[in-house]
């Protein structure tokens, strides 16, 4: 595998990236194993859009990932899994050993009528079994689409009856820190406007009482019992789906991401291997859920293909305290480690009591994902956490890319507070104005575009290509536009400002303001809303909810709204403050000026520009001292 060794080759291999391109991907493609050699590098064009990569390869992911090291290291750990609760013992698992577990696994879903192209949903605890379920997908050919177990039985619903699903696989419950969480009456419930599901598959893992319908639910241990650990994989077309992955957008529908089978499969074993520096010996542990695109790509694809040994935790950063993560860091001896700002600064207010019982001393290299990370809690990773000999790769990208797009490459690249410093190989970044046009040199802000196509990129939305086109393709002509604002500083490295479009980033994971507001809405006595993100001290962003209701129990109420957001769409969007308001500011053709309700939610009043334009100014006036008054 290629991978880069210094800041020369680096920049050498970044030249070639850019200058011959399919030369330059193919350079990486042969190194794994394929069924059949593709007929054509790269077919693109980013006006429908239509993006090919290796076409007319066939090959199977999962052989990729397994099977081509049974007999180099079959013996080697793949996961080192982590119980939530610390009186529960952890597993070991040998690639060997999750070989014959996937293979079994695909002769269970092959059995349950499972055929290839069809659609999979887990919705799962943090347990091997689901690295289990996701790769016996891909190797009978179904496509896997991963809901995170914290989204409500609507959000659930809403996503089986977007992909057309017709297999669940889910369990009893899940343990997250003190709480278990009742996963099957959740899927039940869901399922009750679903017509598609013809067949749920049941983990036990809580052994609470779970409802079981004759007829369509079955049991996993039950399904495994003398099922054969030989699979014959099936053989997939590089550009066939390999999965399907839902995002929150600007508008309230969720988007499904398509990911096709062998450009994602190079990029994310190339961008793991040369962000992290990964060598054959070292540990690695991406504390992401495996329901969003991280946990795809550095739990179990990108590490898997490069052979390496991971952890995954099924807990809690502050479960049973805040010392958790650095607990397990010494006891697995981990050398890589992958985590979200989000967690870094939610640990960094517990104090440093809870590090101090720990050495750290294997650490060789700290990553960040999911937002933009602020200076005040890098420094903080660096100095406790790194003792200021770990290299931080703060990484950029999105589930729409796949894979790392922009960071730094550890031990190589020179580091900068903040910055997620250069593109990896292969990466075209531009950065353009309001009117699309290029802006070049350093020491410039813009619109964060691609111009060219790179292996792991979406290729639509399921079941609605045009949407795709219009978010990501119609903006600028010609350029992939990922909705980030974006720093290039005098020396040419990075830095993503956020958000552009009505997206919040809680937490890392992007909620559209749009699918709050339809939310909230659903309740009968909220006349209108509108939503937008505010600094949080720990969440990076929080939610701001501005709402105009008929109630007069305004205290009850507004705890109304949080539980009827929670249900809709899950706890992870439950808005931090909610302001009852008599009116919203708007344009006089009746658009809701958010800029206003962004700085009202920061406090920045002084900055709200000019209003004299609103349909109503003195709106503004009202809500500024509603905010004084509860604040």
């Amino acid at each position: 595998m290629l991978k880069i060794n210094s800041l020369e080759q680096y920049q050498s291999d970044y030249k070639r990236s850019v200058e011959n391109p399919e030369l330059f991907w193919e350079s990486i493609a042969v190194s794994f194993e394929w069924k059949k050699k593709w007929d054509k590098v790269l077919d693109w064009n980013f006006d429908e859009p239509n993006v090919k990569w290796f076409d007319g390869g066939q090959l199977n992911i999962t052989e990729n990932c397994l099977d081509r090291h049974l007999d180099s290291i079959g013996d080697k750990v793949a996961f080192h899994w982590v119980p939530n609760d610390i009186s529960e013992k952890g597993r070991k698992i040998s690639y060997r050993e999750l070989h014959a577990e996937v293979c079994k696994f695909s002769n269970v879903l092959s059995r349950n009528g499972v055929k290839k192209g069809d659609r999979v949903c887990l919705y799962m605890p943090m347990v091997p079994e689901l690295v289990i379920a996701v790769l016996a997908c891909a190797r009978v050919g179904a496509i896997h689409s991963v809901v995170f177990a914290g989204f409500s039985a609507q959000s659930l619903s809403d996503r089986i009856n977007d992909c057309n699903c017709n297999l669940v696989i889910t369990a009893d419950g899940a343990f997250r820190g003190a709480k278990t969480i009742d996963l099957k009456s959740i899927v039940d419930e869901s399922l009750l406007t679903c017509s598609s599901v013809k067949r749920v598959i049941v983990l036990e893992r809580t052994k609470t009482e779970a409802s079981m319908l004759e007829g369509r639910d079955v049991w996993w241990h039950d399904e495994m019992l003398n099922t054969s650990p030989n699979h014959q994989a099936e053989t997939m077309n590089s550009e066939d789906t390999l999965f399907i992955l839902y995002t929150s957008g600007s508008t309230g529908k969720p988007k499904g991401v398509v990911h096709s089978t062998a450009g994602y499969m190079i990029y994310a074993e190339y961008s793991f291997r040369n962000v992290f520096q990964y060598q054959e010996d070292d540990i690695f542990w991406c504390t992401a859920d495996i329901g969003w695109i991280t946990g795809h790509s550095y739990i179990i694809y990108g590490p898997l293909l490069a052979g390496a040994s991971s952890i995954m935790f099924e807990g809690v950063p502050t479960y049973p305290n805040a010392g958790r993560f650095w607990d397990i860091v010494d006891k697995y001896q981990v050398n890589l480690f992958y985590t979200a700002p989000t967690a870094i600064r939610a640990l960094q207010a517990k104090g440093l009591e809870y590090i101090k019982p720990y050495k750290l001393d294997t650490l060789k290299v700290l990553g960040t994902v999911g937002e933009p990370i602020n200076e005040e809690a890098w420094n903080w990773y660096n100095d406790e956490i790194g003792k200021g000999k770990c290299p931080i790769v703060d990484t950029w990208w999105q589930t729409e890319t796949g894979g790392i797009l922009i960071s730094p490459l550890a031990g190589i690249t020179p580091l900068k507070p903040t910055y997620a410093t250069l593109p990896l190989p292969g990466i075209q970044v531009c950065l353009v104005d309001s009117e699309g046009y290029e802006i070049l040199g350093n020491d410039v802000s813009g619109n964060l575009c691609i111009k060219y196509p790179w292996p792991s990129m979406i290729r639509t939305n399921y079941g609605d290509h045009e949407r795709c086109r219009q978010v990501y393709f119609s903006t600028y002509k010609g350029k992939y536009f990922t909705g980030d604002g974006c720093k290039r500083d005098e020396d040419g490295y990075y830095r993503i400002t956020g958000r552009v479009d009505d997206v919040i980033n809680v937490s890392g994971h992007r909620i559209g303001t749009a699918e709050l507001e339809d939310a909230i809405n659903t309740s009968d006595k909220v006349i209108e809303s509108a939503v937008v993100g505010f600094p949080h001290p720990i969440k990076g962003q929080g939610i701001f909810a501005f709402v105009i209701s008929s109630s007069s129990d305004n205290e009850n109420y507004i705890e109304e709204i949080r539980a009827q957001v929670t249900k809709v769409i899950g706890p992870i969007a439950k808005p931090d403050r909610i302001l009852l308001v008599d009116g919203l500011p708007k344009t006089r053709s009746g658009k809701i000026m958010r800029r206003i309700l962004r700085k009202i939610a920061s406090g920045e009043f002084s900055k709200m520009g000019d209003t004299s334009t609103l349909l109503d100014p003195a709106v503004v006036e009202h809500i500024c001292d509603v905010y004084s008054q509860e604040k």
